[in-house]
């Protein structure tokens, strides 16, 4: 099957492209823009997959307060160029999506199923979920929702939360981390994994796909720093407290009995076994405290 993978810069897209062999083609920017529909179909039209994994997006959660329209051209009119590829194609397209179209509920505290009504706060979840519904226009479609990745990085990745609360606690600062915000963070590794799966099979339609359990930032940093075998300061704070300029889900958490019911996926580890992956591997983390990169 030969695959195109776009944003193969950044975390998720480095992952699935890591080890690739020639019948995976990475695109990303500046070569490839999502926003310029005539680029997208001519350049995928002439590669002429079987597949395509969009993993590009406009992912500045607080940025995209600001900037609507190019938040909307990525993650919204993005997709809509992908499925116009894909019709010409006959192509399977796998889009990215967020546990962030989610969140309106604030007194929620279930784990939300994918048949549970979207609520999304804010410009980038809801281009996010705008993008997810012009993805399902093609039947040949993957939605998988994911949240708080986690991985080696790549070229053009900004960095993950992991990373900066190690770097941070190396340094010696102490650590104001939000507590009031309850989700499902996920190692890119695994979610990749899951991904090459689905295009084993013809089960089409939306997927929660997350490291199971849930966790607070302030509990997965303090778990990150326990495994490090670090010292860090650390202080819970409230989204309010934080004071970002754009809205975050209170509970945001994913469930993913959909995907465990498939018959020989790849199993989804808890949240805190992911972490202890996370931190056993030397490529992506120093094991001492002494390392610097």
């Amino acid at each position: 099957m030969r695959i195109v993978v776009t944003g193969c810069g950044g975390q998720l897209g480095s992952e699935l492209c890591r080890g690739a062999g020639a019948d995976l083609i990475g695109l990303d920017l500046p070569d490839f823009d999502l926003t310029n529909r005539q680029g997208v179909v001519e350049t995928l039209c002439r590669i002429a997959p079987q597949a395509i994994i969009n993993t590009a997006a406009f992912t500045q959660v607080d940025r995209a307060e600001d900037e609507p329209q190019r938040c909307h051209a990525v993650n919204a009119d993005g997709v809509a160029h992908l499925v116009e590829a894909c019709r010409r194609l006959d192509a399977v397209l796998v889009q990215l999506s967020t546990d962030y179209v989610f969140g309106r509920d604030a007194a929620r505290r279930d784990p939300y199923c994918e048949s549970d009504e979207p609520g999304p706060l804010g410009v980038y979840a809801n281009t996010k979920l705008e993008g997810e519904r012009l993805a399902a226009r093609w039947p040949k479609h993957f939605v998988v929702r994911t949240c708080g990745l986690y991985g080696q990085g790549g070229p053009r990745a900004s960095g993950n939360f992991p990373q900066a609360i190690l770097r941070l606690a190396r340094e010696g600062r102490p650590l104001q981390i939000v507590d009031d915000q309850r989700c499902s963070p996920s190692y890119v590794p695994h979610v990749a994994r899951a991904i090459r799966f689905f295009l084993g099979t013809g089960a089409f339609g939306t997927y929660h796909v997350v490291n199971r359990g849930d966790a607070s930032w302030f509990e997965l940093a303090a778990e990150l720093i326990r495994l490090a075998g670090l010292e860090a300061e650390l202080t819970p704070i409230t989204t309010a407290e934080y004071g970002a300029r754009a809205p975050r889900p209170a509970y945001s958490v994913l469930d993913t009995a959909k995907y465990h019911g498939l018959s020989g996926r790849p199993e989804m580890p808890r949240w805190q076994d992911a972490l202890a992956e996370y931190v056993r591997s030397p490529a992506y983390i120093p094991r001492s405290s002494s390392s610097s990169r």
